[in-house]
């Protein structure tokens, strides 16, 4: 049976996902309009997303429906 590796994260999710989306729109702008670019503006819109629910999960709101 294979190990799983696991790794100790030092940022928090919120802060990966804002460094991944910054760097996303870097490579972003260096490309012309084409179907690689919109591959990049879709993980954009995904690590919004996952932003945003992590906002609402952290929300006062949902620690009180637990």
């Amino acid at each position: 049976m294979q190990k799983r590796r696991r790794f100790k994260q030092t940022q928090s999710l919120e802060e990966r996902l804002a460094q991944d989306t910054a760097q996303l729109r870097e490579r972003a702008k260096a490309l012309p309009p084409g179907r690689a670019r919109e591959l990049i503006m879709r993980k954009i819109t995904q690590n919004e997303a996952a932003h945003h629910l992590c906002e609402i999960l952290r929300s006062p709101a949902a620690q009180h429906s637990e």
